[in-house]
């Protein structure tokens, strides 16, 4: 939206007149524009008439088409004569406007020749709903700098909930986007006496480049905290993070697998008595086509064997299957695949009608997650109690997968989500937990079945009676599960690709939102809810965290929650300090 083009029309003055060539209808109307005035894409509309027995009726759109053309040209070639002024015309401008609101509620069309206003203030706010929202979030601003907003009813769950952005890689600036709302979840207020309650679980793939939240950026300058002001938020960094990422492959200390950041970093993993009494044995086959094939009865079969024959053994989560002691993943593997292959056992493990072939394809897949999961399933490092991923303690809780590989990642995606699941069903709804997940096309895509896309389904379903609030980020929503898609109250479009959007999951944006879509910058979104028949196009500012190491200002004070530990502490029992 824009300042208006002339005196006149900010006095309140029409800018022109509803059009009376093209049909008006109570959804869709024109507006011929007075000489001196303009019209952009977004900016809101607004015209009045009188009907009998109702009395003035208030019609409010947003402009989705501008059009210019000459009045009197017959030709193509008659633009140069008119330039010349050798053949007569005029220049007309006109607006389509899709309608936003009509008060009170009586669908007529506005009447042709009837003036139109441009909307601004309180006249803007009415026109978009924001006046009825008693809980509004601010989502970023509009082209002259003003709030938009959605109704937190439909993020947190009151009336609807989740989240989902769509756009190009790269260029979308989708996570920048999903950051930029959790920013505002927690600093506007408007969650009131549940911010404290109130949690955020990021699963993070794009490289280091957000174990620096809690950094403020160096890039922060006056014009950019005037941004932030302008919708009500501080222009600060994430005040409360906790950062978890897997330990460093083949390294005795079980030091985080991470370059930048030295400290403020817990490894995490999976101790072999937790991967067997919490039956985790399925998140190892999360492959959407795993589910496709016989071997799945073995899977569960399997985990429930391991529930109940894995005996704890020591502290640091070994177990004991048997006679046989395991302490690394690939022990249990053995153990696994000892079982299966042996006469005497394989009925009990495998289950008493399964085949060969069925058990030996088992076999091969678990054998080929010995490498992607090795270093997140083990019982060879000391338990200091840190490594479990917990949201309890922090804000924000980050969870850094990109070093692991797809598969590894979608196993930690899976436990952490069921766990956390778990815990807010045995918790109940009076808290909220937002799950920012990147890439959701890769966990739960359209075709196929696994595990982990059952716990997301569950979480689209259900999530919103739980206080489990997706947010999904993904390039192509064509290509994830429907059903999350079509549970998502709030759908975000950035940048998007020619193709993609003019896939129906895209029906909600108007033909020139889909158009312009294709050309948006970063930092551009379209935003929409159910409130509002049109999204609305969004301008966000530049993160004030640090988003990579070279970023990074001033580092904040160490979190007060963050447990410390001995300097020795991950060393063996049998191995003194030097001194």
């Amino acid at each position: 939206m824009s300042e208006p083009a002339s005196g006149t029309a900010a006095a309140g003055e029409p800018i022109g007149r509803v059009l009376g060539t093209e049909d008006a209808t109570p959804l869709q109307w024109h507006v011929a524009l007075q000489e001196g005035d303009y019209l952009q894409l977004d900016d809101v509309v607004t015209t009045r008439r009188e009907v009998p027995g109702v009395g003035e009726v208030l019609l409010a759109g947003v402009v989705t088409e501008v059009q210019a053309r000459h009045e009197g040209a017959s030709f193509g070639s008659d633009v140069f004569l008119i330039s010349e002024g050798v053949l007569p015309a005029r220049i007309q401008e006109t607006a389509e406007i899709t309608t936003t609101r009509v008060e009170p509620e009586c669908y007529v069309p506005p009447l042709p020749g009837e003036p139109a206003f441009r909307a601004v203030g309180e006249s803007r706010d009415q026109a978009l709903y924001f006046d009825r929202m008693e809980r509004k979030l601010p989502v970023g601003t509009a082209r002259d700098g003003s709030p938009m907003y959605v109704n937190l009813d439909f993020v947190d769950g009151a009336r609807g909930a989740h989240i989902s952005i769509s756009g190009i890689s790269g260029v979308a600036t989708k996570t920048s986007y999903a950051l930029f709302l959790l920013h505002s979840l927690f600093r506007s207020a408007v969650l009131g006496r549940r911010t404290t309650n109130t949690k955020a679980l990021v699963f993070s793939v794009k490289g280091e480049d957000l174990l620096f939240l809690d950094h403020a950026n160096i890039r922060l300058d006056d014009d950019l905290r005037g941004r932030y002001a302008a919708v009500g938020l501080p222009a600060e960094p994430f005040a409360s993070v906790g950062f978890f990422s897997p330990p460093t492959p083949d390294d005795p200390t079980g030091r985080p697998h991470i370059t930048g950041r030295t400290s403020g970093v817990e490894a995490f993993w999976w101790t072999l008595q937790e991967f067997c009494a919490g039956e985790l044995l399925p998140f190892v086959f999360t492959d959407a086509e795993d589910e496709r094939h016989q071997y799945t009865m073995v899977i569960h079969q399997v985990a429930a064997r391991l529930r109940r024959e894995a005996e704890p053994i020591g502290q640091d989560g070994a177990v004991k299957i048997g006679m046989s002691t395991c302490r690394t993943y690939s022990e249990l593997v053995d153990v696994i695949i000892a079982r299966l292959t042996e006469d005497a056992t394989r009925p009990e493990w495998a289950g008493p009608v399964t085949g060969a072939g069925t058990i030996n394809a088992f076999i091969r897949r678990l054998t080929s997650s010995l490498a992607p999961l090795r270093a997140l399933i083990r019982a060879d490092l000391p338990d200091t109690g840190r490594r479990r991923i917990d949201t309890t303690n922090q804000q924000v809780t980050v969870v850094d997968l990109h070093n692991l590989r797809e598969r590894a990642q979608r196993f930690v995606v899976g436990v952490v989500l069921a766990a956390e699941t778990t815990r807010k069903e045995a918790a109940g709804p009076g808290g909220l937990l937002f799950t920012m997940i990147d890439e959701l096309n890769k966990y739960a895509p359209r075709e196929g079945n696994s595990p982990i896309k059952d716990v997301l389904l569950d979480i689209a379903e259900r999530g919103r009676s739980l206080g489990i609030i997706l947010i999904g980020a993904q390039q192509t929503a064509s290509e994830v599960e429907r059903r999350i898609v079509s549970n998502s109250s709030i759908r975000v479009v950035g940048r998007l690709d020619a193709a993609e959007a003019g896939r129906p999951e895209y029906g909600f944006l108007p033909p020139s939102q889909r158009t312009r879509a294709t050309l948006a910058k970063p930092g551009t979104m379209f935003v929409s809810q159910p409130e509002i028949p049109v999204p609305l196009a969004v301008e966000f500012p530049f993160p004030a965290w640090a988003t990579r190491q070279s970023e990074c200002g001033t580092p904040p004070p160490a979190p007060a929650t963050r447990p410390t530990a001995p300097a020795f502490s991950r060393l063996p029992d049998d191995d003194p300090p030097p001194f």
